[in-house]
C-alpha cells in the first residue's frame, strides 16, 4: 500500500507539473514581465477551472463552436499512439535482430558496423523524412510504383512512412546499447566458464546474456522514448499526421494543452512505474553505498573563509591567472587528438567567418528576382533560382542567396547552442553538487522519481508551446524586444533539461564519491570542498565535456524541430496582408530555411532546405568528433586503448639506450696462439 500511495503520490505531481506548464502559454500572451505574479493567480484559477467536468471543452479560437474535449482528442491520440507503437515495436525487433547477429561477424566487420551508427546517430529525424519522402516521390515518377502514402489527406490515413522514419531512432540507439552491454556481457566470468564447459555461443548469448540484459534495457529505454516522442511531434508534421500535437496546436488553450499531455503522459508513467515496483527496483542507497555527509551545506561559509585567508599571497604563491589559462591548457593538450582538433576546427573556422563576414559586408545578402538569358529578353529563371546560377547555392523563394544567409546565421545558430548546452552542463553540475552532497538518499530517490517523469512528455512539443506567444509576431508586433525574446529562449531550453543534467551529474559524482580514495580522504580529514575540488571535479570533467556535446545535438536538433514550425531563434518575422511573404527569421539562423521544408520537397525544389540540412549535419558530425575525441582520450589516460605509435617510439628509444656499443674494428684484436680475439687491450 505504502508503494501504491508513492505512485499516486509522483503521478499527481507530474500531472501539476503538466497545469503549471500549460499555463505558461497564457501568462506569456497576457502579462509576461509586467506582472510576474500574475501567473499565480493564473494558475489558481486554472486549477478551480480544471476540476470541473463541464469545462473540459475543445474550442478553437475565434470561433463559436464547442466540442467534447475528450471525445474531440481521443481519436487522433489513439492515431498517434498507433504510430509510436509500431515506430517502437518495429525499432525494437531490428535492433534485438541485428545485436545478435552482428555478434557473429568478425571484428573488422563489427568495428565497421558502429562506425556506421554513429553515423546514423548523427543524422537528424527531419533528414530521413525528407529523404524518404523523396525516395517515394521519385519512384512514383519514374516507376509509377507507391511504396507507401507520404502524407495524410483527409481520412485517408499515412501509417508506413510515419512509423518507418521514426522506427530509425529507436532501433539505432537500442542497437548500440545492446552491442556495449553483450560485450561487456562476454567478459565476465560466468561466460567464460559457460564456454569452458563446451556450451555455444549462441546459447550463452540467447539463454543466459541476454536474460541478464533485459532488465537494464528496459530501463534504457526511458531515454529512447523521451527522445522518439520529441520525434514524433515533428514526424507528424511532415507527413500531414492529424495525430494529437496537430489538435494542441489548433486550439491551444491550457485545457487542450494540459488534458492533451496529461493523455499522453498516463500510460508510459504507469506502465515504467508499475514494472519498476514489480521488480523491486525502488532502492534507496543505504549502508557502505550512502556518502557519508557533513550537513546540508556543500561548503561552509566559514570554510571558504578559511581557504581564503590561507592563500599563499607573498611572491609567486598566488597566481590568479592559474584558473583561467587552465581550460585553454586543457584544450590544447586535447588538440593532439586528431579527432577532436577536426571537430573544433571546424567551429572556430565557421564562426570565425560568418563574424567576419558579417563585420565587412554589414550582413548583406544579395538578392536576385528575375534572371534572364544572355540575350537580357528571355528570362531564364524566377525564384527560388536553382543553383548554381546566378548564385553558388541558389536562393530561396524570394530570391535571396542561400550561401550568404548561411555564413551569417552560422554564428547565431552554432554560439548560442553551445551557450545553451554549456548552461545545462554548468546549472545542471551545480544540482548534481546539491544532490550528491547535500542531500540523503531518501531525498535523492525522491528527487529522481519525480525528474523520471520528465522523460515521458516530448521535449520539442513543450519548448513549442512555452515559445509560441515569445518568438512569434502578432498584428500590433512583437510582445517582447529582441533581447528579451533570445534571453527568454536561452532560458526555456535550458530550465527544461537542467533537472535531468542535475540528476545525472548527481548520479556520476555518488558513483565517484562511492570509490575507496574517497572514503581514505575523508578519514584523513578531507572537508566537502576538498574532496570534490580535488577528487570529484577532475574525474568527472570528461564526462560533463561528453555531456556538453550531446547537449550541443540536442540543442541543434530542438532548433531544427521549431524551424519546422516557423519558430526562429530570435523571433519570426511575418507579413500580414493579402498576400504576404514566408515566414522569415530575423538572424537568418539555419532553422530560419526549415519552414518551406514541405513546400520544397512536394514541389522538387530541393536545394531550399538541402544545404541547411547538410550544414547542420556537418556540425553534428563536428560535435561527434569532439565526443569521441574526449572519449579516446580518457581512454588513453585510464589504459583501456593505448597509443601504439607513442608505444612503439618510447620502446625504441629504451631498446636503442640500453644497446651495448660496439665498436668493432681491426684495433680490437690481438693474435693469441694464432687466433683473433675481439677486446685486446
Amino acid at each position: 500500500m505504502i508503494k501504491l500511495a508513492k505512485l499516486l503520490l509522483f503521478y499527481t505531481l507530474g500531472v501539476f507539473g503538466i497545469i503549471c506548464i500549460s499555463i505558461f502559454p497564457q501568462f506569456f500572451q497576457s502579462s509576461g514581465l509586467s506582472d510576474p505574479l500574475s501567473y499565480f493567480r493564473d494558475l489558481g484559477t486554472f486549477l478551480i477551472y480544471f476540476v470541473q467536468p463541464e469545462s473540459w471543452v475543445y474550442n478553437i479560437p475565434n470561433s463559436p463552436s464547442e466540442f467534447p474535449l475528450i471525445g474531440t482528442l481521443w481519436e487522433p491520440f489513439v492515431y498517434s499512439m498507433q504510430i509510436l507503437a509500431g515506430a517502437l515495436l518495429l525499432g525494437f525487433v531490428l535492433a534485438f535482430g541485428f545485436a545478435l547477429f552482428t555478434n557473429f561477424l568478425p571484428k573488422r566487420i563489427l568495428h565497421i558496423v558502429k562506425r556506421l551508427l554513429d553515423f546514423l546517430e548523427s543524422i537528424p529525424d527531419i533528414v530521413i523524412a525528407a529523404v524518404l519522402q523523396m525516395i517515394v516521390i521519385y519512384v512514383k515518377q519514374t516507376y509509377e510504383i507507391e511504396l507507401f502514402q507520404v502524407a495524410t489527406y483527409l481520412d485517408d490515413k499515412a501509417y508506413a512512412g510515419p512509423i518507418v522514419t521514426l522506427a530509425i531512432l529507436p532501433m539505432v540507439s537500442l542497437f548500440k546499447i545492446l552491442l556495449l552491454m553483450i560485450e561487456e556481457e562476454f567478459t565476465k566470468d560466468y561466460v567464460i566458464f559457460l564456454k569452458s564447459k563446451g556450451i555455444k555461443k549462441f546459447s550463452v548469448l540467447v539463454r543466459h546474456i541476454l536474460k541478464n540484459i533485459l532488465p537494464t534495457t528496459f530501463y534504457h529505454t526511458k531515454i529512447i522514448l523521451w527522445a522518439t516522442l520529441s520525434s514524433q511531434f515533428i514526424i507528424e508534421r511532415i507527413f500531414n499526421v492529424h495525430g494529437f500535437s496537430f489538435f494542441i496546436i489548433e486550439s491551444f488553450t491550457p485545457m487542450t494543452i494540459a488534458v492533451s499531455l496529461i493523455l499522453l503522459f498516463t500510460p508510459f508513467f504507469l506502465i515504467f512505474q508499475l514494472v519498476d515496483l514489480w521488480t523491486g527496483r525502488d532502492i534507496s542507497i543505504t549502508g557502505d553505498e550512502a556518502p557519508p555527509r557533513r550537513g546540508l551545506s556543500l561548503f561552509s561559509v566559514k570554510e571558504l573563509l578559511v581557504r581564503f585567508r590561507n592563500i599563499k599571497w607573498r611572491g609567486f604563491g598566488f597566481r590568479p591567472w592559474k584558473p583561467v589559462l587552465a581550460p585553454f591548457m586543457v584544450f590544447f593538450r586535447h588538440m593532439k587528438n586528431w579527432k577532436f582538433a577536426i571537430g573544433s576546427l571546424f567551429f572556430i573556422v565557421i564562426i570565425s567567418y560568418s563574424a567576419f563576414y558579417s563585420i565587412t559586408t554589414d550582413n548583406h545578402i544579395d538578392k536576385a528576382r528575375i534572371v534572364y538569358e544572355a540575350d537580357g529578353a528571355t528570362i531564364k529563371s524566377t525564384p527560388p533560382h536553382p543553383p548554381p546560377d546566378p548564385f553558388l547555392l541558389g536562393s530561396d523563394s524570394l530570391g535571396f542567396s542561400i550561401s550568404d544567409m548561411l555564413v551569417i546565421g552560422a554564428k547565431y545558430t552554432l554560439i548560442f547552442a553551445l551557450i545553451i548546452a554549456f548552461l545545462r552542463v554548468v546549472i545542471g553540475m551545480a544540482g548534481g553538487v546539491l544532490f550528491s552532497f547535500g542531500l540523503g538518499p531518501k531525498q535523492q530517490n525522491w528527487v529522481e522519481k519525480t525528474v523520471d517523469s520528465i522523460h515521458f512528455l516530448p521535449l520539442s512539443l513543450i519548448a513549442y508551446l512555452l515559445l509560441r506567444p515569445i518568438l512569434m509576431e502578432q498584428f500590433n508586433g512583437f510582445a517582447y524586444t529582441f533581447t528579451e525574446r533570445i534571453i527568454f529562449e536561452i532560458i526555456i531550453l535550458t530550465i527544461l533539461v537542467v533537472p535531468l543534467t542535475s540528476v545525472l551529474s548527481g548520479n556520476e559524482m555518488k558513483r565517484v564519491l562511492n570509490a575507496e580514495f574517497i572514503k581514505s580522504a575523508r578519514v584523513l580529514g578531507g572537508s566537502n570542498f576538498h574532496i570534490f575540488w580535488r577528487h570529484v571535479l577532475p574525474h568527472i570533467g570528461p564526462r560533463m565535456t561528453i555531456l556538453l556535446g550531446q547537449q550541443f545535438i540536442q540543442v541543434l536538433l530542438i532548433f531544427m524541430h521549431l524551424g519546422i514550425f516557423n519558430f526562429f531563434f530570435g523571433g519570426t518575422n511575418l507579413t500580414f496582408g493579402a498576400v504576404g511573404d514566408p515566414p522569415r527569421s530575423i538572424t537568418y539562423e539555419w532553422s530560419g530555411m526549415l519552414g518551406s521544408t514541405n513546400n520544397a520537397l512536394s514541389s522538387g525544389k530541393y536545394w531550399i532546405v538541402a544545404w541547411v540540412l547538410l550544414a547542420f549535419i556537418l556540425s553534428i558530425f563536428a560535435m561527434q568528433f569532439i565526443i569521441q575525441g574526449v572519449k579516446e582520450i580518457q581512454q588513453t589516460k585510464v589504459g583501456v586503448i593505448y597509443n601504439l605509435r607513442k608505444m612503439k617510439k618510447k620502446r625504441d628509444k629504451r631498446d636503442t639506450a640500453n644497446k651495448p656499443d660496439y665498436n668493432i674494428n681491426s684495433d680490437s684484436f690481438r693474435m693469441i696462439n694464432g687466433e683473433k680475439i675481439n677486446g685486446a687491450p
